[in-house]
């Protein structure tokens, strides 16, 4: 239990935490260490139960500041990764009975087999996978225009299960342990070097010449305060500051203004046909009237309503967690809406099936969206971009999805004020570095609370300003719309690969196992 808890502590601070907002991304690489020295040495019996202990307090830690999202998370998001710890290490304790001296080998593509697989269908969640602990070493980052996050990751977790298998049997005479690994597994260990260098040397060498490049001039509003407070009193105020904040950034001359995800709450063109509230119409009257007056394009996030005839015959509003883009001069000119929900806070499919938890959902004033179902491509003066909204961006598939369709910049909205973490934004941000590497493409982040960023296609950095202040960002955006990437063409290609490849080695394994049993048992 002791090894588990070192693991669930060191895990947690490999990543941006509240000891260190940036994180100890070495640390990541020796971080499940003990874990894997747990899986080897614990009986059959005991491996769920190990791997639940895990997975509760690993999620725990790292996700601390879930509790300021919303209650119900820091306390769903724990037990399900207990969940899928307690299904997972039974799995790495069959690989280390069924391969013994290779097993370390098999557990690190197992874990990376399961770190994909836990970022799909209504639970996916990408927070967490070991690889984006390196989003501050670009060289590496870059391998993910090849693999996806998934080589990075198989990458960072070998140390842990290679040195897990070394030290099984105990942590006495460690020296002597690594000296007497056998020839079989000094051979490995020095593939696994020889691939890191290789690695590095692609990503070193496979750099987009961001000086050849045409730019586009952004300006990005953060106006630091959080729209879920609600109310006339919050939209007044969150007004105010955007066009304060927007007027000053358009003596930059910018190209486009771009304000973060519901930035402005009240829905733009429901209050304006259906004036159902006069203090909100107000609000979206003084917005158009504003944006009617401006010469530079906005895009803007927004809660979008729609009335639509329910089966009943009635009216009904469905709301959309979307982005509208706003020609000089205030004309609407294209809507973007989220099409991957926040699993329980933006979206539950399964009112029918447990009732209860949709009540207890919709009691604690959860906010339900449609899910939106186009990969909308904005175009404005020749450059074509895309707006992942905040969570959308953590899943590498939506902004290789707008690249396929021609985006040459991405533009992610995010609203993480809420947080009050600056390890929470550093956290979500990280995945914004891989998702501009991935396909080689700029990606702009602009955030009500922070990290408001722009990343080049190379996955650096280039510019930013600190989280939880009221200031905008402008900056010349290096638009890529030539080179086309591995991990753009084929997507998650290795992820499943690793999927498959889990599955195939430990049936071939079983097999073999069960033949020679049976031809002892009859000789």
């Amino acid at each position: 239990m002791a090894l588990l808890l070192l693991s669930a502590i060191m895990f947690s601070l490999s990543f941006p935490s509240f000891i260190n907002s940036t994180g100890f991304p070495l640390l990541a690489y020796f971080a499940l260490f003990p874990a894997f020295v747990v899986t080897y040495r614990m009986k059959w019996i005991a491996a769920p139960f190990f791997g639940l202990f895990l997975g509760l307090i690993s999620y725990a830690i790292f996700n601390y500041w879930l509790s300021s999202f919303f209650p119900l998370t820091i306390i769903i998001v724990p037990l399900l990764y207990a969940t899928y710890y307690f299904l997972l290490f039974p799995v790495l304790k069959l690989s280390d009975t069924l391969f013994i001296r290779k097993s370390y080998i098999i557990n690190s593509i197992i874990w990376v087999g399961y770190e994909y697989l836990r970022t799909k269908g209504f639970l996916g969640y990408s927070y967490g996978i070991i690889g984006y602990t390196q989003y501050l070493f670009p060289p590496l980052v870059r391998v993910s225009s090849l693999t996806g996050i998934w080589g990075i990751s198989l990458l960072v977790i070998f140390p842990s299960a290679f040195l897990g298998y070394v030290f099984k049997d105990g942590f006495k005479d460690w020296l002597a342990k690594l000296k007497k690994t056998v020839i079989e597994e000094r051979i490995v260990l020095i593939g696994y070097v020889l691939i890191f260098a290789i690695a590095l040397s692609y990503g070193t060498l496979n750099t987009v010449d961001v000086s050849k490049l045409k730019t586009w001039k952004v300006s990005l509003i953060q106006h630091n305060i959080d729209p879920w407070q609600g109310g006339y009193a919050t939209y007044r105020e969150s007004l105010t500051r955007l066009k304060r904040l927007s007027e000053k950034a358009a003596l930059d001359s910018p190209d486009i203004i771009i304000w973060s995800e519901t930035s402005f709450v009240p829905a733009i063109d429901y209050h304006t046909k259906y004036r159902p509230d006069p203090k909100m119409y107000e609000l979206v009257k003084e917005l158009k009237d504003f944006l009617g007056s401006q010469t530079i394009p906005f895009l803007i996030g927004n809660d979008e309503g729609i009335l639509i005839i329910d089966e009943k015959g009635e009216n009904k509003r469905i709301d959309y967690n979307a982005a509208l883009l706003f020609e000089a001069g205030g004309k609407h000119k294209a809507t973007y809406r989220k099409t991957h929900l926040v699993p329980f806070t933006e979206h539950f499919p399964y009112k029918k099936q447990v009732p209860f938890l949709y009540k207890l959902l919709e009691e604690a004033d959860t906010h339900f969206w449609e899910k939106g179902k186009e990969y909308t491509v904005f175009e404005l003066d020749g450059i074509k971009f895309s707006t992942p909204i905040c969570f959308e961006d953590t899943f590498g598939y939506i902004s290789r999805e707008f690249v396929k369709r021609g985006a040459n910049v991405i533009v992610n909205i995010t609203n993480d004020s809420w947080s009050g973490s600056v390890a929470s934004e550093v956290q979500h941000m990280m995945h914004a570095v891989f998702r501009a590497a991935e396909n080689q493409r700029s990606v702009v982040r602009s955030t009500n609370g922070g990290i408001t960023c722009i990343i080049d296609p190379n996955g650096k950095i280039i510019s930013r300003i600190d989280p939880f202040i009221e200031s905008f960002l402008t900056g010349h955006v290096p638009v890529n719309d030539n080179s086309s990437t591995l991990y753009t063409k084929i997507g998650d290609l290795f992820g499943i690969i690793f999927v498959i490849l889990s599955i195939l080695v430990i049936l071939l394994k079983l097999a073999i196992f069960y033949k020679k049993n049976t031809t002892k048992h009859k000789s």
